[in-house]
């Protein structure tokens, strides 16, 4: 009897033969030796099937019939790959195949779609069937994968999980795609001045659309306020430093209303009277001001240097070392964040190059949310290091965590945590597929060295930096200076690249500064060279890039700039490593969004604002982080056996027939038109009706650009 390897893709089919020396002959489809046969998918090759093919009535769009909810959900092989479909059914069922071992991507897309092609095929039960699940293409890893491979319904419960997320998604866009466009394409349509519009409604794109219209209003309401700093320049060595005042407790300002925050004034008067007072005899100021601190004068910076100038006294001095650890692994999510910021490209491209990097063997496997080795990889990580001697770049840092033994501890880490861990650990390179390098386009090779740098960095010590705080009192008001000086590198020097200099505040101030200020001691007097205010102003909440907004679904809705703190954060987010690229490049295309290629900064369409309006008036539900989210959140519980597949579909069926039900029942078509109105007078091109018909665009005013 022969085993059967069927891969997701042919070239990653070519690499299961090369690493099992399979030198058969190629066939149409497939390569088979004495005693082996590999096939492959091309991507998916069934489908679910349209409704119309339920009920011919149905392919015409009607309320009527909503919801549509089958009780057996029909799937079909999708046009085009019918010929391939048929090589794979025939070999799967072929007599003699002993043992069937499932070789598609290891992830929950890869279960489904290895299972609807056992499905349509009919595959027999009675047919051995293993799972291979690898972290990356070497040779080593799909030997071991192989050897490893578990029974395929270890996997069950993944394999369920896949078939209603994809239940979810068609009924939630067949459903209320339909409902949405039936009833409110009309209005829609008739204010644009288009011939025809479809309410393109999704799990996960509503909710991310609803995400960035938010943003863009709030940045639309935002009212700026100014306000008013005092700063003062403190002489010290060569140069001068700045002490920031602010109001703290039993000092004049403390709680003022002249006050915006702690640190500044509402009113630039205000500002420029203090400075006065700062400036000014301490005697003079009690004298005149009742409620000035009633402090002894030795603990209060009173008089002047012999230059005038004012002295400021140290009342405090807070000196600390401060660790900084290189930052944890890549996942998916935080890869595509700093692609998009360092290399403008958007989370598609990202992924597009990751999963290049993956087939050619170069980096592990690319759709993972952890950020983490696991503890059986820590224990041969001198292989992937080994390999990386040969990049010319990176050879002395990989020769010295290998001479230093430095990887050696990596197990005992935060950079190793199998509970942090569900399908695969972090993208890390290999070490191997180097042959491939010279072959990538320029992008795809910094993609790959950042990949890399993060990698290597862990394996060095934090970078150390000295902390310095000071407290000065200048006639019973208090001034702030901090000084924060890189001690010792550690890891930085690997991660200080042409994609972005790191800066420290070493290069700010002068190294006889610097030192005098750490020789600085409580009960010191420095004059103040002068005093100035600088106005400052709040800023309005950022727009979303392409990379900030798939942090934000990795987190449920929360930008969370933090990286320490995201690491901390559990539960599912909106969508999976392996889709939030799509959903954006599909609101995109929908025109639902626009993308600035060159910055890649994501803001709404007038149209996309329209849609949110509409679903914010019939399933608000959808737009709701939190609750797109919950659905996730139950998917995994399906996958660790908390849900049954039954529970699942149970409350999926009676959250769509009762909005469908609700939506079905209201008449609020006309009330939108104000909300239309509001959102179009942000957009350069009036609506149809006030340009004589005119079709409208989705082009922004200035006010939309972009710093």
């Amino acid at each position: 009897m022969k085993n059967l390897y069927i891969a997701e893709k042919p070239s990653v089919a070519r690499e299961f033969a090369k690493a099992l020396k399979i030198n058969g002959g190629s066939k149409d489809g497939y390569i088979e030796s004495a005693d082996a046969i590999v096939t492959w998918c091309v991507g998916h090759l069934v489908t679910m099937s349209y409704p119309e093919e339920y009920d011919a009535a149905l392919k015409r769009w009607a309320l009527e019939p909503l919801p549509f909810l089958p009780e057996q959900f029909k799937y079909q092989v999708i046009d085009g790959v019918s010929k391939q479909f048929n090589i794979v059914k025939g070999l799967l069922n072929r007599e003699d195949v002993g043992c069937i071992y499932v070789c598609t991507d290891s992830g929950r897309e890869g279960e489904y779609i290895y299972r609807l092609v056992d499905q349509l095929a009919q595959v027999p039960d009675t047919k051995e069937k293993k799972r291979v699940w690898i972290d990356s293409q070497t040779e080593e890893e799909i030997l071991r994968g192989i050897k490893e491979a578990k029974d395929l319904h270890e996997y069950d419960n993944l394999s369920a999980s896949a078939y209603l997320r994809a239940k979810e998604d068609y009924l939630i866009g067949i459903n209320f795609s339909r409902l949405l466009t039936l009833k409110y394409s009309y209005a829609i349509k008739t204010y644009l001045g288009k011939d025809k519009c479809v309410v393109s409604v999704g799990r996960v794109m509503t909710c991310v659309l609803g995400m960035i219209v938010r943003r863009e209003r709030e940045i639309r309401q935002f009212v700026k306020t100014p306000f008013y700093r005092v700063i003062g320049n403190v002489e010290l060595a060569d140069g001068t430093f700045e002490a920031e005042w602010k109001a703290v407790e039993n000092t004049r300002y403390f709680n003022s209303p002249l006050l915006y925050k702690e640190n500044g004034f509402k009113e630039e008067q205000g500002a420029k009277k203090l400075i006065e007072e700062l400036k000014g005899d301490y005697a003079e100021l009690t004298a005149v001001n009742k409620d000035a601190s009633t402090a002894g004068k030795s603990s209060i910076g009173t008089g002047k240097s012999p230059e005038g100038k004012p002295l400021g006294l140290i009342e405090k001095v807070e000196k600390k070392k401060e660790n900084k650890n290189a930052p944890l692994l890549y996942n998916l999510a935080e890869l595509q964040n700093d692609c998009a910021r360092l290399f403008k490209i958007s989370p598609d491209q990202t992924l597009q190059i990751a999963q290049e990097l993956y087939e050619k063997k170069m980096v592990t496997y690319p759709r993972t949310d952890a950020r983490v080795l696991s503890t059986a990889v820590s224990k041969e990580i001198y292989k992937n290091i080994s390999g990386l001697k040969n990049i010319p770049s990176m050879k002395a840092y990989a020769e010295h965590i290998l001479n230093s033994g430095s990887y050696k501890g990596i197990a005992k880490t935060r950079y190793v945590n199998d509970k942090q861990i569900t399908d695969h650990y972090a993208i890390i390179p290999t070490g191997q597929g180097l042959n491939s390098f010279a072959g990538l386009n320029d992008t795809a090779k910094k993609v790959y060295e950042i990949i890399v740098r993060r990698f290597l960095s862990i394996f060095y010590p934090p970078a150390v930096y000295q902390k310095l705080a000071l407290t000065l009192d200048r006639n019973g008001e208090k001034l702030f200076a901090n000084f924060k000086v890189l001690v010792d590198q550690g890891y930085l020097p690997i991660t200080v690249n042409s994609f972005g200099k790191q800066k420290d505040e070493e290069e700010k101030y002068s190294k006889e500064m610097v030192d005098a200020a750490m020789n600085l001691k409580k009960g010191m007097q420095l004059p103040i060279d002068s005093f100035e205010i600088k106005e400052g102003e709040t800023s309005p909440p950022k727009r979303y890039s392409s990379g900030t907004l798939i942090l934000a679904m990795e987190n449920a809705g929360q930008l969370i700039e933090d990286e320490e703190l995201r690491a901390q954060i559990k539960g599912s987010g909106i969508g999976t490593s392996a889709t939030r690229a799509e959903i954006i490049k599909k609101l995109v295309n929908n025109k639902y969004l626009d993308l600035n290629k060159k910055t890649q900064i994501i803001t709404p369409t007038l149209m996309g604002e329209m849609i949110h309006d509409v679903v914010a008036f019939s399933i608000k539900s959808l737009l709701n982080p939190e609750f797109t989210a919950s659905w996730e959140k139950g998917l995994s519980y399906v996958v660790d056996g908390i849900y049954t597949e039954q529970d699942y579909m149970d409350k999926l069926e009676d959250y769509i027939t009762k909005r469908t039900v609700a939506v079905k029942g209201l008449n609020n078509q006309y009330q939108l038109r104000a909300y239309f109105d509001y959102a179009a007078q942000f957009y350069k091109k009036e609506t149809a009706k006030k340009s004589g018909g005119k079709k409208t665009g989705d082009k922004k005013t200035s006010d939309k650009s972009e710093e």
